[in-house]
C-alpha cells in the first residue's frame, strides 16, 4: 500500500504539540521543508513546524495561500468537523479525555462494573465449557458402543 498522506495545500492536520495542541488546521501554504502556513475555522493563521503536526486523511480544496474566509468556506463545504467527529481517532481522543476527567470514585465505580461484567462472562464461558464436555462424553460413549470397545 502506498503512502497517501502527503504534506500538501489543503491537507487537514491535527496539532499534537504546542500552545494550539488538540486543534484541527488546514495547510494553506508550504514555507520550507520544515514549516507550513496553517489556518482553520478556530485557529489563527500562523506558521507551524511540521514536527508538531499529525496529518489526517482529510483534505479541502483551496488555492495556494487562500484567505481565511476561503478556508472557512471550503472547511464547511467538505464537512471536516463532521467527518473528524466520526473518525476513530477523534473518538479515541474523546475517550481518553473522558478517562482523565474521572474522579477517584468514578474510577472505583468503573472498576466494579468491569469486575461484574467479567464475572458474568466467566460464568457463561464455564457453562458452555461444561456443555461441550458433556456433548463430547456422550459422543465418545456412543462411538465406543458402535465399535464394541470400551
Amino acid at each position: 500500500m502506498t503512502y497517501t498522506k502527503f504534506v500538501e495545500i489543503g491537507r487537514v492536520a491535527f496539532v499534537a504539540f504546542g500552545p494550539e495542541q488538540g486543534k484541527l488546521i488546514a495547510i494553506v501554504d508550504i514555507i520550507d521543508q520544515n514549516r507550513v502556513l496553517a489556518d482553520g475555522p478556530n485557529f489563527r493563521r500562523q506558521a507551524l513546524n511540521l514536527k508538531t503536526l499529525y496529518l489526517t486523511k482529510f483534505t479541502i480544496r483551496i488555492q495556494h495561500s487562500a484567505r481565511a474566509a476561503s478556508v472557512k468556506a471550503a472547511w464547511a463545504k467538505a464537512e471536516i468537523d463532521k467527518k473528524w467527529a466520526e473518525s476513530g481517532w477523534a473518538k479515541r481522543l474523546a475517550a481518553k479525555k473522558a478517562r482523565t476527567s474521572l474522579s477517584d470514585f468514578d474510577r472505583f465505580k468503573l472498576m466494579k462494573a468491569k469486575q461484574t461484567r467479567n464475572r458474568l462472562i466467566a460464568l457463561e464461558v464455564g457453562k458452555l465449557r461444561i456443555k461441550t464436555r458433556k456433548a463430547n462424553a456422550v459422543a465418545k460413549k456412543s462411538g465406543a458402543k458402535k465399535t464394541g470397545k470400551k
